[in-house]
C-alpha cells in the first residue's frame, strides 16, 4: 500500500512546509560555508582620474575606494587594463570578477551596488577653432562624431550612434586601451569633428599631454553616477556589492571619502569639477 501523502491529506500542508524550510536552510547554511575570496580582480581601460594606470603610482579615486573598502573585510583588489569591450567580455566569462567605471547604461545584465563611486559629466568635444554647440540631435548632421567601442554615452545619443554606425562619415569607432589621446589627434587633425568625454577625463588628459590639441567644450549632453559592477552570475556577485556599499558608507562616515575625492582634484562629493574651455581644471568651482 502506497503511504506517500497525498494533496488531500491533512498532514501534507504541513510536511510541504518543512520540506522547503530544510532546503532553504540547507543552502543557507551552503551560502555560509563558501568562503568568500581573498581577492577580487576588477579591469577596466584607463578613464583618469575615475581609473587610471594600473599598477601607477596614481591609480584612480575609485580604485582608491575599492581597495580600501574590500579591505575592510580583508579582501585585496587587482586592478587590470584593457579595452572596455573586452573588460566586459572577460566579466561575462568569469575570467575576472568586474569592472570599473560603469554606468547603470553600459552593462544592464551585470549586478550594480548600491553605492556608486563617483559622478560623471559627458559633454562634446570639438576643434579648438569650432563655435559648434550641441542643440539636439538635429545638430549633429553632416558631422563625424568618434565613438569608444561599447561605451554608453546616454539614452538619445546611445541610439543615434546604433542607428547609425555602420556609416563611417557620421560615427568613427574607436577601440583599444588610450583610445582618448588618438580621439582627441584626430580631431586635432580635422579627420573627425566630435567627440563624447567626461569633462574631467578630458581635463586630466589634456593636462598630462600638453602636445595634445586643446579641444573646446561644445555643450553638456549626460550626468550620472559611476560604479564597480560584477559580472553576472558570479557566485558572490550579491555579497561583493554588499561589502562595497557598506565600505563606501564607511569611508563616507570617517571622511576618508572626501579625502580621496579631494586628493583628485574633485568636489568633496565626488563631482567632477568644471573643465575650462582650454581643457584646465577650474578648481574654484564647488
Amino acid at each position: 500500500m502506497n503511504s506517500r501523502p497525498r494533496p488531500h491529506d491533512p498532514y501534507f500542508p504541513l510536511l510541504a512546509f518543512l520540506l522547503l524550510f530544510m532546503a532553504v536552510a540547507q543552502s543557507s547554511n551552503a551560502d555560509e560555508l563558501t568562503p568568500l575570496p581573498g581577492q577580487v580582480v576588477l579591469a577596466a581601460d584607463p578613464w583618469c582620474p575615475h581609473n587610471c594606470e594600473a599598477g601607477s603610482a596614481v591609480e584612480g579615486y575609485m580604485v582608491d575606494i575599492l581597495r580600501q573598502a574590500f579591505a575592510l573585510q580583508d579582501i585585496s583588489v587587482s586592478y587590470v587594463n584593457m579595452s572596455w569591450a573586452r573588460a566586459l567580455q572577460q566579466a561575462r566569462s568569469h575570467h575576472v570578477d568586474g569592472i570599473i567605471g560603469a554606468f547603470a547604461g553600459d552593462a544592464g545584465d551585470f549586478l550594480f551596488p548600491e553605492e556608486a563611486l563617483g559622478y560623471s559629466e559627458t559633454m562634446f568635444f570639438a576643434h579648438p577653432d569650432s563655435q559648434w554647440t550641441y542643440e539636439g540631435l538635429k545638430s549633429l548632421e553632416n558631422r563625424t562624431l568618434l565613438v569608444i567601442s561599447d561605451y554608453f554615452y546616454a539614452p538619445g545619443i546611445s541610439q543615434y550612434i546604433n542607428n547609425n554606425r555602420h556609416q563611417q562619415d557620421l560615427i568613427w569607432e574607436l577601440s583599444g586601451e588610450h583610445p582618448l589621446t588618438r580621439a582627441i589627434t584626430l580631431i586635432g587633425q580635422r579627420r573627425a569633428n566630435l567627440l563624447f568625454e567626461d569633462r574631467q577625463v578630458m581635463a586630466w588628459t589634456l593636462r598630462k599631454r600638453p602636445d595634445l590639441p586643446k579641444l573646446r567644450s561644445s555643450g553638456n549632453i549626460y550626468a550620472a553616477p559611476v560604479y564597480a559592477a560584477f559580472a553576472p552570475a558570479h557566485p558572490h556577485a550579491q555579497a561583493l556589492a554588499r561589502i562595497l556599499s557598506d565600505g563606501v558608507r564607511h569611508l563616507r562616515a570617517t571622511g576618508e571619502l572626501k579625502r580621496i575625492y579631494q586628493s583628485y582634484g574633485l568636489g568633496a562629493d565626488g563631482k567632477a569639477r568644471m573643465v575650462s574651455p582650454a581643457g584646465g581644471l577650474n578648481n574654484s568651482s564647488p
